[in-house]
């Protein structure tokens, strides 16, 4: 076992430095390998087959899917160097995947979620609680805005953002980057505020949202702003920051916009992806057209 592990750090390494993937990606397969490594012995049939049993009994199969693809990667780069024969090739995986439409939030939930964050920005304020409530108003309007991942946001530099032309840079998934454009008024002033303030303050960096520390914001920081304005809004409690990015894609299509653009707005690598939107504002328009459609009544 202290092999396997060995050569998890390895496979890691070469990752990092020759693949140049992300650390959220590295972190990923870091988890996963470290799974297997509990069971694997050695990289034999059994191993596998274990592996395999302990994910079905304990995971959805989109997770099972991922963990394959980890260990596959992690094998290509194990019996390559080693100039073995690979035990994975001879397996062949067929899992039915469970079809999952993107979670949304109703638009009214997000103006309450908004409101509960900007409820004190008039009120009397410390300076912390200022800090706070403006950086909050300006994350949150950023994700309900512009549908960036929470990672996104807290990726952020300043001179990523040009608050006279409305363009930010996103740093996306797989060190991919595209221009999104503030469309909303609203958000440029309260990203604006939020600078303004930022500049008030001793930062040695150049990241938009920090915590409390100054350092900069991590996506666990952004989670729980989320529950706690979620909660003091009393919407959906099962609510997650990516229902946010849900909501956003959902009614962009739902409002007619063309799904290549939508999917490069999202930052989606494969347009499939996006396309699951286009499921959930079907279902949307078909219960509006049984409610209110005047033909059904005549």
């Amino acid at each position: 076992m202290e092999e396997i592990f060995s050569q998890v750090a390895g496979f890691l390494n070469f990752c990092k430095f020759s693949k140049n993937l992300g650390e959220k990606t590295l972190t990923a397969y870091r988890s996963d390998l470290e799974l297997y490594a509990k069971y694997a012995a050695a990289h034999s049939e059994s191993s596998i087959m274990d592996y395999i049993s302990a994910l079905s009994a304990n995971h959805k199969t989109l997770t099972i899917k991922r963990h394959l693809a980890s260990i596959k990667q992690f094998f290509k780069y194990v019996y390559r160097n080693n100039r073995l024969e690979n035990p994975l090739l001879q397996f062949e995986f067929k899992l039915k995947t469970e079809k999952t439409l993107p979670r949304t939030i109703p638009v009214h939930s997000v103006k309450k979620l908004l409101d509960a964050a900007e409820k004190k920005r008039d009120d009397p304020l410390s300076p912390f609680q200022t800090f706070q409530t403006l950086r909050n108003i300006a994350l949150l309007d950023l994700l309900c805005s512009t549908g960036i991942r929470i990672g996104e946001a807290a990726a952020i530099r300043l001179m990523d953002i040009d608050l006279r032309t409305r363009i930010i840079l996103i740093h996306g998934k797989g060190k991919k980057e595209r221009l999104i454009y503030l469309s909303c008024t609203e958000t440029v002033d309260n990203l604006k505020a939020w600078i303004n303030f930022r500049k008030t303050l001793d930062i040695d960096h150049d990241y938009l949202f920090v915590n409390r520390n100054k350092s900069p914001i991590s996506i666990h920081a952004i989670e729980d702003i989320f529950y706690k304005y979620r909660n003091l809004a009393k919407i959906n409690p099962n609510a997650t920051p990516h229902y946010l990015r849900h909501t956003f894609a959902t009614n962009l299509l739902a409002n007619g916009a063309d799904l290549r653009a939508v999917q490069e707005i999202l930052g989606h690598s494969n347009i499939s992806i996006t396309e699951r939107y286009t499921e959930v504002t079907t279902t949307r328009k078909i219960k509006v057209l049984k409610k209110f459609n005047y033909r059904n009544t005549l």
